[in-house]
């Protein structure tokens, strides 16, 4: 941002001009002292006489007739040339420049952004539920009180030291965690500005012989298609899999799988249909399996090809699909929760059943 010009009356003055204005200010005022001894009972109406003529506090109020014959909106009708439009429209900043800047851009909220999409009109069924039933139910299991000016405990440490038993380990960084490399999300304490709730669902298929057939990339396409009503996203092998002289159909800049990201009443939609119409139509289907979370509150359930076609939106239209090429999907359900935990009680609650050992 170019640093704008400062008033003269703000820029730093050399020593030089500063006692030429004191001398013609110290003239002034002699000037004027002079002026109002010769004669006392005369006042001048000029206001750049005296210093204080020209404040704005001396300024007399608006009389009625004045106050009445005042109208902008006359006044404006009045003007010969019309502002343009864009002057009485106002058009949000494309970018925000911080909170320093004294242009930022409305929320997504406001009908002014950029970024506002009018709705939705209606929720789905399975949003109400969980607006009006399963929200408060988890913020009750899972509330944790605490009482105003409870003083906050420092956070544990996450990382395990080494001990004094080796002159090797001194200086040594601290380990991560037992089991992984990486470090767990932090717990949250469960508030009602905190209640878990279901984010988003992305629906992936791994079509191996794409590589060599194109067809079986636009079955799974369409299939994914219909399941979600979102176009599928191509994503290409980095590099080749090669072990002894197979190659197992995977190489490097080929197409190998898709995707499709689903978010707001199409997930609703989609999870419904999951919970209450394809899961309860397979035979002795379990549910999820309790240890196929990540750590963080994402939990995925895998499906087959005949699960897959028996999919109402694609069993409706199934003689579209050759049989042969519908691709199995993986179904992955993310959360705002942040251990596994609390999502398999967000997801127990719409419906979906668990099975095996739990793990988080």
């Amino acid at each position: 941002m170019a640093v704008q010009q400062l008033p003269s009356r703000l820029r730093p003055m050399s020593s030089a001009i500063r006692q030429q204005a004191m001398s013609h200010l110290r003239m002034q005022t002699c000037r004027s002292a002079s002026t109002l001894s010769e004669s006392p009972q005369q006042t001048s109406s000029s206001p750049t006489d005296t210093p204080a003529a020209a404040s704005s506090h001396d300024t007399p109020f608006p009389t009625p007739s004045q106050i009445a014959s005042f109208d902008p909106v006359a006044r404006a009708r009045a003007r010969k040339t019309q502002l343009p439009p864009s002057r009485y429209r106002f058009r949000p900043p494309r970018f925000d420049r911080g909170p320093l800047h004294p242009h930022r851009p409305p929320p997504a909220s406001s009908p002014d952004s950029r970024l506002f999409h009018p709705g939705p009109f209606s929720l789905p069924r399975f949003a109400q539920t969980y607006t009006s039933t399963l929200r408060p139910d988890l913020m009750t299991l899972r509330y944790t009180h605490i009482p105003p000016g409870t003083p906050r405990l420092p956070p544990p440490q996450r990382l395990r030291a080494w001990d004094a038993s080796s002159p090797y380990y001194a200086n040594r960084p601290l380990r991560p965690p037992r089991g992984t490399p990486h470090l767990p999300l932090l717990a949250v304490p469960i508030t009602y500005r905190t209640v878990p709730t279901v984010s988003r669902i992305t629906v992936a298929a791994i079509v191996r012989e794409a590589a060599d057939n194109s067809a079986y990339l636009h079955v799974a396409g369409m299939v994914l298609q219909a399941m979600t009503g979102r176009r599928a996203e191509v994503h290409f092998a980095r590099k080749s899999q090669v072990v002894g002289r197979a190659t197992f159909n995977q190489k490097a800049g080929k197409p190998i799988a898709l995707s499709v990201r689903v978010e707001g009443e199409a997930m609703w939609h989609l999870l419904g249909t999951l919970v209450e119409l394809v899961g309860p139509g397979i035979k002795e289907w379990r549910g999820l399996r309790g240890s196929s979370g990540d750590g963080a509150g994402n939990l995925g359930v895998g499906l087959s090809a005949e699960v897959v076609g028996a999919w109402p939106e694609v069993e409706v239209n199934y003689d579209r699909y050759p049989p042969k090429m519908i691709p199995g999907v993986d179904i992955i359900i993310h959360t705002t929760a942040t251990n596994d935990r609390d999502a398999r009680l967000l997801l127990s609650g719409t419906g979906l059943p668990f099975y095996g050992k739990h793990r988080n």
